[in-house]
């Protein structure tokens, strides 16, 4: 088993690799960022019975392709297993399984790795599991198809034409209290009370909304368990002040060209230091709804307004996968994976924490009341996307933010060549102010769009195509 290339995360890899090794298998595990040719010498090395691969940001999912291919091109027969938090049965079965001729099952979670992997190797089952796959991957393939068929994009032209309607001359455009740079480091003990504990259940595969799981009839007395685990190792951390958390905020001057977002050397605006790049939805939407690109949430130049875009990146620090590589070495697997599943939600809960501080200084943010059940629900004024995610799920924009943030230098965190953030407890974006300001998904889009996009960019189609395979509404074979 391996993270692939370019991926740094693994807790979910660990949790599969404990509760296979409880189900009598011996599981080689070779880590994160794996390149192909390492995970196929492992596999021939150790006569592995199955390989599997797992990522979790998007620019895994084709190396995961890649993969699949090199064991094709190879000769290799042993099934592969797919998984992790951005793959999907979908993706499996139109992107990964017609790379490779022999049996590629996705497992959504830890719990059916064993039972997947009996049937594919048990000589009464194995033939039987390898049709029902082929025939799933079918039956996937063709739902996908029907539904790219059947949905209508509109040109990239038009969508612009119905892109957000704000009122720039009457809307509200608030000033930060500064412009530029600053950095903070935070107490982990000011960041307990703005954790969302929920989706750290989550990663161990509880289903359940904090704090109702821990005395859910089923899950409660586990989770009571896991939690206390976990609050007892914060404890611990605070006392002995283990990790150091660290943030690099910035305000920019800003306006939008098209769907573009210009950022300004300084208030003057004549000298543009850099360009953020957007995507639109093109879907046809019912109810004279707009397709919408995060560039309408800032003033056009042509407006007349002064408008500005915040930056940040933040991380918990290295110290996380130094404290789990401590537990690692001792072979305790459990409490590895506490620590990388506590080290991200502290991260989580920097950035819950550096968004009030940011909405503060733009100064909309003093009026505010809202409890912790109010940001899990984001009810503030704003948001605060980031690029590899819905709203823009293409990760080259991020190191036009690292370079803005200078935050390697500043925070310490450095992105792969497939733009994963490293320490793995780390969480950058931006910062929009605008009420009107929402989150959405940008969905499929259009050739159009990409060809217009990669000129903006000054990048090849080819390229563009492959950073944002999992958006595109067509074929780029075709």
């Amino acid at each position: 088993m391996a993270t692939v290339k370019g991926d740094v995360h693994d807790i979910g890899k660990n949790i599969v690799g404990v509760v296979l090794g409880c189900n009598n298998f011996e599981v080689i595990d070779l880590g994160v960022m794996v390149p192909c040719e390492k995970i196929l010498e492992a596999a021939r090395e150790h006569q592995a019975d199955v390989i599997g691969l797992s990522g979790l940001i998007t620019p895994s999912l084709d190396e995961m392709v890649h993969v699949a291919g090199e064991m094709k091109r190879q000769g290799f027969t042993k099934p592969l297993l797919i998984g992790g938090a951005t793959t999907s049965p979908v993706h499996t079965a139109v992107k990964i399984a017609p790379q490779y001729d022999q049996p590629v099952a996705y497992v959504p979670d830890a719990s059916r790795a064993a039972g997947v992997i009996r049937k594919l190797l048990n000589p009464d089952q194995k033939v039987q599991a390898a049709e029902d796959l082929l025939q799933e991957h079918e039956r996937r393939r063709k739902a996908y198809q029907d539904r790219n068929s059947e949905r209508k994009l509109l040109s990239i032209q038009d969508a612009r034409e119905n892109h957000t309607p704000i009122d720039w001359k009457n809307c509200q455009i608030s000033k930060p209290a500064f412009l530029g740079l600053r950095e903070y480091e935070v107490e982990v003990e000011t960041l307990v009370e703005y954790i969302d504990w929920t989706p750290f259940f989550y990663t161990w595969e509880m289903k359940g909304r904090y704090p109702k799981i821990l005395t859910d009839p089923k899950l409660g007395t586990e989770a009571s368990k896991l939690f206390e685990d976990a609050l007892s190792l914060l404890r611990d951390i605070v006392e002995k002040r283990s990790f150091q958390p660290k943030a690099v905020i910035g305000f920019f001057p800003a306006n939008s060209d098209g769907d573009d977002i210009l950022i300004y050397s300084d208030e003057s605006r004549k000298k543009v230091q850099t360009t953020f790049h957007t995507l639109r939805q093109q879907v046809v939407k019912a109810d004279d709804k707009p397709n919408q690109a995060l560039s309408d949430f800032i003033a056009p130049k042509d407006s007349g307004r002064a408008d500005y875009l915040g930056g940040f990146a933040l991380t918990t620090g290295a110290e996380v996968e130094k404290m789990a590589g401590n537990f690692e070495k001792q072979l305790d697997d459990y409490n590895s994976i506490l620590v990388k599943a506590v080290g991200d939600r502290l991260a989580e809960a920097l950035a819950e924490f550096m968004h009030k501080q940011v909405r503060d200084e733009w100064g909309y943010g003093r009026t505010e009341n809202l409890e912790m059940e109010d940001l899990v629900s984001e009810k503030y004024r704003g948001i605060r996307p980031a690029p590899g995610y819905p709203s823009q799920p293409d990760h080259t924009e991020k190191p036009i933010l690292f370079e803005l943030l200078d935050a390697k230098k500043r925070v310490g965190i450095k992105l792969t060549e497939s733009y994963s953030m490293s320490p793995a407890s780390s969480v950058s974006g931006m910062y929009y102010a605008n009420p009107e300001s929402r989150y959405f998904a940008v969905g499929k889009i259009g050739r159009d769009q990409v060809e217009d996009y990669a000129g903006r960019k000054k990048m090849s189609v080819s390229d563009v195509e492959r950073w944002l395979s999992p958006v595109l509404g067509y074929d780029p074979r075709s």
